[in-house]
This record gives structure tokens, C-alpha cells and sequence, in this order.
């Protein structure tokens, strides 16, 4: 990209929109929320600038220290924010882009060819959210410093040292009246960012170091999103080493695309507009599509791969087990909404579309034996794809996902609104008949699920299609699958997942949970999947006519400890010899191994009824960790998953085996 002078960059660069005043009244619509991702928001807006350094050639390092005291510094060594008079509002530059909402270099004003900000806002923003932030600028050999509280300027910008160095030093600690759920920054959603964030420019150095813990970690990817998909590979089994790379500015544009095949029967593709994850693509993905099933399909007819009578791949064979990173850089980024999710740049679309068409062509041509391998893949998935059609229009045409029949082992509630409904998938017969007799009628309906659904992180749709447990979960939450999903249609608002505290009931935990992710996401996201927490323990009191549930060792120990205290505060003589639990006054302590050991009364009681039950909602925070965990988990790869199982053994603190 071309680099912008450091002459051009002075006040003049800067222009003001408007006010911060906003900004504390309702930080939600400018951070998204108040809670954990908000606050970590703060220093994305931050490291955001000194990316945008980076991408205008003026910067090679972006940093980040969590302070002791809950502060967070963020240190680039770009060119350092102006530190002359605004032309406009008679204040320093710095605290322009400080305190006035809107006031940022990235407005045609000549400060940036190429950004991924927020417009300007993001330095105010932090700011104005934070109780206080202090402000150093290296520039032109001196240190220029300035403070301030929930956004006021505490004093003027003053020079307070020399320095050989270059850049700016934001320090800030968030304003814990705003962020009343936590001030507490993490350090591995923090990494995994700035580990992006390498990714996505090469040649730049970003780092990481926590005060508290001493740990530090830095990035650097010489191949950026070469290394990149490298990353999202691992586990997988790929059809080649070599991987698709190519570089190329049309017009004013800059088009990067990596991509590489493997043996998985999804598609991974990462779309980013100047280092912004567009999760939703936009022109740039539709351009991607377009020429990748163009050229495959071409180069498949003139080598003689697909034969005269045979219809064209489709654009869903040929992207089956791709894993891409189409990365754009573009000086007037037009995205659908302030969230970015989608680029709408037309004229995109037809740059990526040219360095496709003549760049993977020239790939193919040059690289047979990687060619062949692609095509047969996607000629497998072809014929994949019309076995699983065949199996679905044989399946709807008996009716099994449509009309008003629900699986037969499904004991629907009365309610008909799926705010007011919820749906338990019980582990076993036995456990289902228990759930079924101690529901509350009206708003539970109960599935048993018979042994261990199948594992869909290494089956094809229509093997899928053939499972009973698969079926009979897909026509109960009645939103179809693949093709013919629809979130609308959804039954239930909790869909619950209860299985027993042991390994086989976490494994068909994490099966049914692979099931959901792969092939229903949307209801993961929508915050509709639960896990039921059945006890472990009951203490039965001396009356036997009542007990107290627990849940966990730990909570075992706490309750015990406490009951033993105050027996002993109280004056109980306490027969030291005999077991803890009798010692804190119980007549009995059992261990639950399984769901089935219950009645129907103590089911409900423990783990249905919503005055007393523990439930944990699944949410993904991170989908390409959550990715790459299912398929070390569930994938081929069985030394990926021996190292993962040893690797986090140390966290399971009771396995029952």
C-alpha cells in the first residue's frame, strides 16, 4: 500500500464530527455492552490504532502490558498521535482525538490510506469509559504526557523528557461504575488477538506481558495468513503441504488470499476488510466463490476430470475441507452496519474475482498433482452430496422431518410457545422414564437418547441421516438441517442437555454438543443449548424425611467443613474417628454415579426444577478455538487428542472411571 508522508500527518489530518458527551451516558452504543466483551473492547480500540500504524507502513511493533493495579498500557512505535495545536478546536491534537468523539485521522483528512478503526472514535471512547488514562506521546526526540478522569484532561499536554524512541503509550484503567460485572482483563483473549492481529500484517512484531503472572508471549509470522491457515490446519489432515498464496493490488485495493485443502467435510473461510473479521463475508467472499468454482470446474473439463455428461461441482464440492483467509485492504471500507460484519464494497467483488481467476488458474496449471487431488476431493463431494440428497428427499418423502408427528420417544409439555418450553435430552431409558414421570408437563418435554449419538465430526450428511438419535433431536426442535435450516422454526428456547456426572455421559455430552455446533450453530449462538448439573452427593439429614444436594468435591468439602464448625461452636461432642459427614451431623452421604439412581421426585428436584436446578449455557466466545477443539476432540488425529486430554488432565478435579 502506498505509505503516507510523515508531513501529511499533522493537525490537519484530524477532523472533529462532534462531542464525547454520549459516551458515558450509553457506552453500549459504542462498545457494544458494559460487560466482558465490552471492556476488552476498550483495548481493541486501542491496539486498533497502532495496527492502523502498521498498515500505513509506520509502525512494526504493537504491545500490550496488563498493569498490576488493573491498568492496561497498549505501545506502538508508529509515527505518535500529533502533538500540535488543532486547527479547530484550539486544544492540542492529543486531546482532540482524546476527548471529541468522531476527532480521528482516518477521514480523508490524509492521515491514513488504508484503516481497520473505528472512524476516530475509539480513543475518546476508551477515554471517556475509563476512571483514568494517561497519555504518552514520543515524537521529534521529546515525551509529551497528559492525564485524565472519566474523560476530563487533567492538565495540558506537557513535555516531560527526551527519548530516542517513536509512537504513542496509551495506559488506562476502565471505570469499574460503568463496567460493573468486571475490570479484569484476560490475558489469553488478549493473545489470541494480537496473535491475529500477526497474522494479518506481515512483518509485524505484537507482544503481550502480564505484570501480575510474569508471563509474556510475542508473534511474528513472516507468512501471514500463509501461517495463518498453517494455524487452522493443525489436526487436520490436508491434501497437500503447499498452500495457495497470492498477493496483488488492483486499483487502489490490495487482495490477499491464502487457502489449502484437507480432509475435513466442512469449510473454514476467514474474511477480513483492512484486518476487520467480516463474519458475515460480503463482496469480497461472493467474488472468492464465484471464480473458485469457475476455475475448478474449467480446469476439471480441459483435463478430462469431469467428463462431457457430468454436471459442473457446485460451489459447496469445491470448497468441502478448504480452509481460506481472503484479507482486503481498501482505502473507503463500506461495511453493512457499525458491527462490520459484512463488506459492501461492489466494486470488490470484481477485483477478487480478476486475482482468482488468474492467479489459482496459473496455481493449478503448475502444480498437477496438487490440482488432481483437489478436483478428486471435490468430485467426492459431489457424489457425496447427491447420496445425502437422496437421503433426505427419501426421508422427507416418508415424512420423518416434516407433518405433525414428533419421534415417537419424545414426551412432548402441553405449551405451545417455545419461550415457555424447554427440551431435555436425557442420557438412557431408564434416566428418560424418571425425567418423564417428575416433569412439570406444561413446559418439559423429555427425549432419552439410546447409547451414544453418532459422531458427526467424521460423517457425512447422510450417514447422519440414517441415525435415529440424530433424527429424532433435528425433528423435535423442528428447525431442519443443513439446506433446509431454519432458526425460526425452533420449538424450544432451552434445549438441555442432561446426561450422567461419569466419562460416558461428558463423551455424549461433547457428542451432542459436536452435533449442535457443526450442524445447528445458530441455536448455539442464539444461547439456546444448556447443560443440566445433576448432583453428585446427598447428605441425608438425621430426620431422613430431607437431604441437601451437592454438586461438586469442592462444594462437599465447604459444606462439611462449616456444618463441623459450628457443631463444635455450639458445644456437639465430636467423635473425631468417624466419617465427616456424621461428624457434621448427616445420617448418610451417597454418591450419584448415574441420572438412573434417582426417582423421579429427587430428578426433578435436583436438576429440573427451575428453582433449584443448576444449568450452564453453551456459548462459543471464541468459534475458531471451538473449532479447532472439536476437531482435536472428535477428529482423526489421535495424538492431537492424547496431548489435549493430557495437557488440561490437571483441571478435571474428580474423574470417576
Amino acid at each position: 500500500m502506498a505509505k503516507t508522508d510523515q508531513k501529511d500527518y499533522d493537525s490537519g489530518s484530524i477532523q472533529v464530527l462532534e462531542g464525547l458527551e454520549p459516551v458515558r451516558k450509553r457506552p453500549g452504543m459504542y462498545i457494544g455492552g458494559t460487560g466482558r466483551e465490552g471492556l476488552h473492547h476498550l483495548v481493541w480500540e486501542i491496539v486498533d490504532n497502532g495496527i492502523d500504524e502498521a498498515l500505513a507502513g509506520h509502525a512494526t511493533t504493537v504491545g500490550v502490558r496488563l498493569l498490576a493495579d488493573g491498568g492496561v498500557t497498549v505501545i506502538d512505535d508508529g509515527r505518535g498521535i500529533p502533538v500540535d495545536l488543532h486547527p479547530k478546536t484550539g486544544k492540542s491534537t492529543v486531546e482532540t482525538v482524546l476527548t471529541v468523539l468522531h476527532a480521528g485521522g482516518k477521514f480523508g483528512g490524509g492521515g491514513y490510506k488504508v484503516s481497520g478503526g473505528l472512524h476516530g472514535v475509539g480513543s475518546s471512547v476508551v477515554n471517556a469509559l475509563s476512571s483514568k488514562l494517561i497519555v504518552r506521546v514520543f515524537k521529534d526526540g521529546k515525551i509529551h504526557q497528559q492525564e485524565y478522569a472519566a474523560g476530563a484532561p487533567q492538565s495540558d499536554l506537557k513535555v516531560v523528557g527526551k527519548t530516542k524512541l517513536k509512537g504513542t503509550e496509551i495506559s488506562f484503567w476502565p471505570d469499574a461504575s460503568i463496567f460493573k460485572e468486571t475490570v479484569e482483563f484476560d490475558y489469553t483473549t488478549i493473545l489470541d488477538r494480537l496473535r491475529h492481529a500477526a497474522y494479518l500484517t506481515k512483518g509485524i512484531h505484537t507482544w503481550i506481558e502480564d505484570e501480575k503472572t510474569g508471563k509474556k508471549f510475542g508473534f511474528y509470522f513472516e507468512g501471514g495468513i500463509q501461517s495463518y491457515v498453517k494455524h487452522l490446519n493443525v489436526g487436520k489432515e490436508v491434501v497437500d503441504d503447499d498452500i495457495f498464496y497470492v498477493d496483488k493490488t488492483v486499483q487502489d485495493t490490495q487482495v490477499e488470499i491464502s487457502l489449502q485443502y484437507t480432509d475435513a467435510y466442512t469449510e473454514t473461510i476467514k474474511t477480513f476488510a483492512n484486518n476487520v473479521l467480516n463474519p458475515d463475508g460480503g463482496t469480497h467472499l461472493t467474488g472468492f466463490r464465484a471464480a473458485l468454482t469457475r476455475v475448478i470446474n474449467d480446469y476439471a473439463r480441459k483435463n478430462g476430470l469431469l467428463k462431457e455428461k457430468e454436471e459442473n461441482l457446485t460451489g459447496e464440492d469445491t470448497r468441502e475441507g478448504m480452509t481460506a483467509i481472503i484479507l482486503i485492504k481498501l482505502p473507503d471500507p463500506q461495511f453493512e452496519g457499525q458491527t462490520k460484519n459484512k463488506l459492501g464494497n461492489p466494486e470488490v467483488r470484481g477485483y477478487v474475482e480478476t486475482v482468482m481467476n488468474e492467479y489459482l488458474n496459473y496455481y493449478l496449471e503448475e502444480h498437477p498433482n496438487v490440482a488432481r487431488k483437489i478436483v478428486g476431493k471435490a468430485l467426492l463431494a459431489a457424489r457425496a452430496r447427491k447420496a445425502a440428497r437422496a437421503a433426505r428427499e427419501n426421508i422427507l418423502r416418508k415424512g420423518v422431518l416434516e407433518g405433525a408427528s414428533m419421534p415417537g420417544k419424545l414426551a412432548d409439555c402441553s405449551s405451545k410457545d417455545p419461550k415457555n418450553s424447554e427440551l431435555y435430552l436425557v442420557e438412557g431409558d431408564s434416566a428418560g422414564g424418571s425425567a418423564k414421570s417428575g416433569r412439570d408437563s406444561k413446559t418439559q418435554a423429555i427425549l432419552p437418547l439410546r447409547g451414544k449419538v453418532l459422531n458427526v465430526e467424521r460423517a457425512r450428511l447422510d450417514k447422519m441421516l440414517a441415525n435415529n438419535e440424530i433424527l429424532a433431536i433435528t425433528k423435535a426442535l423442528g428447525v431442519g438441517i443443513e439446506d433446509s435450516f431454519d432458526i425460526g422454526g425452533l420449538r424450544y428456547d432451552r434445549i438441555i442437555i442432561m446426561t450422567d456426572a461419569d466419562v460416558d455421559g461428558s463423551h455424549i455430552s461433547t457428542l451432542l454438543l459436536t452435533f449442535f455446533f457443526r450442524y445447528m450453530k445458530e441455536v448455539v449462538d442464539g444461547g439456546h443449548i444448556y447443560l443440566a448439573k445433576p448432583p453428585l452427593f446427598e447428605l441425608v439429614k438425621p430426620n431422613r424425611k430431607s437431604s441437601t444436594f451437592i454438586y461438586d468435591e469442592e462444594e462437599l468439602d465447604t459444606i462439611l467443613d462449616k456444618a463441623i464448625e459450628k457443631r463444635k461452636a455450639e458445644g456437639v461432642n465430636i467423635d473425631e474417628s468417624s466419617e465427616r459427614y456424621r461428624q457434621a451431623g448427616y445420617v448418610e452421604q451417597k454418591r450419584y454415579k448415574g441420572l438412573g439412581e434417582m426417582d423421579a421426585e429427587q430428578l426433578f428436584e435436583t436438576t429440573m426444577n427451575p428453582e433449584k436446578r443448576v444449568l450452564v449455557q453453551v456459548k462459543v466466545r471464541d468459534a475458531e478455538k471451538a473449532d479447532a477443539i472439536f476437531n482435536k476432540l472428535m477428529g482423526t488425529e489421535v495424538e492431537l487428542r492424547k496431548n489435549f486430554i493430557q495437557a488440561n488432565a490437571k483441571f478435571v478435579k474428580d474423574l470417576d472411571i
